[in-house]
């Protein structure tokens, strides 16, 4: 019987070495852990390839929109901040320059305010003032002004009223002349109480002529003869403001009346400074009567010399204050009847 273990086959097979089970486990598993994370590695860098390639694609077609974004957004950031420093400059320096090109280039705003004694002018003159935001100017306050100033002309003013004398129409128009070139009349001014003559209008043409202007409205508040009376008599006014009240349509709120119903003297207060008020001596109704002769011989004339240029306006002055104001209003647009 042959011994199979002593054999060189055997004997070389048995000094072979071979690893333990649990070193094999160990291979197996580090062979498959590399396999795996090459196939890992593979995949995930087809996957980032293929994201690159997807990302490149999508840049194409992105990035010239966002371009043509930027672009817009940079053009129209430009555009409202241009805007904004043009609004700046606007607001910084525009104002005055359009107030000093219209009193320069564009035509003064020159009205004459007409009505005979009682017709309202007291009571929307302001109102138009304010309106318009120029100035009312009655030649008694120009020249009562002028005379506190002492300028030259209110000098001659001052010399003929002390002589007793009446002013004249040259001495008033060089009044008024010295009056409209202050700063608040640059855009235009609202004559009450001249002229009262076709002279005097004349001669306030003459001399609006030589600065190239001219009258470009001329108003009259019309109200019949028998209804001034009660208007007349029952007018008081203040005197520093030229603020008018009456007895019945516009009383001041201290107003109180006697046992007859008339409104006792003390109690005429003005509602602003709570000053004295006072009456005209010649808002009686004797007095009345010349005061209307006179408007109507004198200053009536002179709306027909205005007449031709169509600047002349009838106001009804006879009706409620709304009414008249709502007349005033229409007669002062331009082309207003």
């Amino acid at each position: 019987m042959t011994d199979h273990s002593r054999s060189p086959s055997t004997l070389a097979l048995k000094q072979t070495h071979f690893p333990s089970t649990t070193n094999q486990a160990t291979m197996i598993m580090n062979t498959f852990a590399r396999t795996a994370a090459r196939r890992v590695v593979t995949n995930a860098s087809r996957r980032a390839a293929s994201t690159l390639r997807q990302g490149e694609q999508e840049a194409r077609r992105v990035l010239p929109l966002m371009a043509a974004a930027t672009t817009v957004g940079g053009l129209g950031y430009m555009a409202l901040n241009q805007q904004d420093n043009k609004a700046q400059c606007l607001s910084n320096n525009t104002a005055e320059e359009v107030e000093d090109k219209f009193a320069t280039y564009w035509p003064r705003n020159i009205m004459i305010l007409f009505g005979p004694p009682g017709a309202g002018k007291g009571t929307h003159g302001p109102k138009i003032e304010d309106m318009l935001g120029i100035p009312q100017l009655s030649t008694g306050d120009m020249l009562r002004a002028a005379v506190a100033a002492k300028t030259e002309v209110g000098l001659k003013a001052a010399a003929v009223m002390k002589a007793g004398g009446l002013v004249s129409d040259d001495i008033v128009i060089g009044i008024i002349r010295d009056r409209i070139s202050e700063p608040d009349c640059k855009f235009g001014f609202i004559l009450d109480g001249f002229p009262r003559t076709l002279v005097q209008a004349k001669e306030l043409d003459k001399m609006l002529s030589e600065e190239g202007a001219c009258v470009t409205k001329v108003v009259e508040l019309q109200v019949p003869d028998e209804v001034l009376e009660e208007r007349i008599c029952g007018r008081w006014i203040h005197k520093k403001s030229g603020r008018s009240y009456h007895v019945k349509y516009a009383p001041p709120k201290s107003m109180k009346k006697d046992g007859e119903g008339n409104p006792i003297p003390e109690s005429m207060t003005d509602d602003e400074t709570g000053e004295a008020l006072m009456q005209r001596p010649d808002d009686t109704a004797s007095a009345l009567v010349k005061r209307l002769a006179g408007y109507h011989g004198e200053t009536v004339p002179i709306l027909k010399h205005y007449a031709p240029g169509g600047i002349v306006s009838e106001v009804n002055a006879n009706q409620g204050m709304d009414g008249v104001w709502g007349e005033v209003l229409s007669a002062l647009k331009r082309g207003g009847n």
